[in-house]
């Protein structure tokens, strides 16, 4: 099965493609960054001098500075997925007739993640000014363990308010900062999580209804051939009845590339679906990925406890108000005016 060994590479250098565009350019810190530290130093005992350079030049400039490389790459993908969807599977369908609104209901996903997609791009994620320090240090409380009082920013020469963090790929300190996210060229924080939120579940829901609709399409040619009551011959002309793979191949051959393009947002769909759902999580617990990932290095506990021997640190997320609260705080930010109304 020649088709599933390339298929299988495929899925694999999709996954690692993910793995580093998804994962390494937002952590500096971890297993994984480690990992890749240590794999290029023992790559630089047989790789030439100009070359690492070259390669170090090239790979700081994607991970470690803005670009809108990954934005090109990503409406490039959208394009050709509703390049093929548009041309083949629609048509298609269309002849197989399917119901117009669900044939349609992926241009209607489309529009709104394209409308999520800009207005997370262009808005201010919350840039701390001079202007506005003064007011956004009030929001939120210093919790002592992941963000304290007193705390100067380097750069930007001013206190850093709880929930901040300075970015280093827009040198600017984010008000209530989750993460830098390359695929929107912009940071994701307070002002604009509502979009990046609405961006993230419509991407995942086109993804979702481009292969549910494909794969209903290729169910229907196999139901209509009445190909699963037929039999093939095999190289040593025996007689086989078909299976799953054989079919799978042979759907593959007649329909190359709606094969290759469900395969595709398969998964596309449960990599964005697992990410929507870690998102969701934080959203009801009122964390940001950066607080979640330096969380880590504590335990998650309810309370605060400060051993003498181990002198070990309990962190408890003193931000959470519950879950219907903390989902409104993503598409209200709070002011300092409602603040002390509390």
């Amino acid at each position: 099965m020649e088709f599933l060994t390339l298929f299988l590479i495929y899925v694999c250098f999709v996954l690692a493609a993910v793995a580093l565009l998804c994962v390494c350019p937002g952590r500096k810190e971890g297993s994984l960054a480690r990992s890749a530290a240590g794999a290029s130093r023992v790559l630089s005992f047989v790789i030439p001098t100009q070359l690492q350079r070259v390669t170090q030049r090239v790979l700081h400039r994607l991970f470690h500075t803005r670009s809108c490389l990954f934005v090109v790459l990503h409406i490039a993908l959208q394009a050709a997925v509703y390049g093929e969807y548009t041309w083949e599977v629609f048509v298609y369908c269309w002849e197989l007739q399917f119901h117009l609104l669900l044939l349609l209901l992926p241009y209607l996903l489309l529009a709104g993640n394209l409308g999520c997609f800009i207005l997370c791009s262009r808005a201010n994620p919350g840039i701390i000014t001079t202007l506005n320090h003064a007011s956004l240090v009030k929001i939120y409380a210093y919790d002592g363990i992941l963000f304290q009082k007193g705390i100067v920013c380097p750069t930007c020469n001013m206190e850093k308010p709880a929930r901040s963090k300075h970015c280093s790929f827009c040198n600017m300190c984010v008000h209530r900062f989750d993460h830098h996210c390359v695929w929107v060229d912009n940071c994701i924080g307070a002002f604009n999580a509502k979009y990046f939120f609405l961006y993230l579940f419509t991407l995942a829901a086109m993804a979702a209804t481009i292969a549910i609709i494909t794969a209903a399409f290729l169910i229907q040619v196999v139901l209509l051939s009445n190909m699963m009551h037929g039999s093939y011959i095999d190289d040593q002309g025996r007689e086989h009845a078909v299976e799953i793979l054989f079919l799978i191949q042979h759907l593959f051959l007649t329909f190359p590339r709606i094969v290759f393009m469900l395969g595709f947002v398969i998964l596309l769909t449960l990599v964005l679906g697992a990410y929507c759902c870690f998102n969701l999580y934080l959203a009801l617990t009122n964390q940001t990925s950066n607080e979640w990932y330096k969380s880590r290095r504590y335990g998650c506990s309810h309370h605060l406890t400060l051993q003498p021997h181990d002198r070990r640190v309990v962190y408890k997320n003193i931000y959470s108000q519950g879950v219907w609260m903390n989902l409104n705080e993503i598409f209200k930010p709070p002011t300092v005016l409602e603040r002390k109304k509390k």
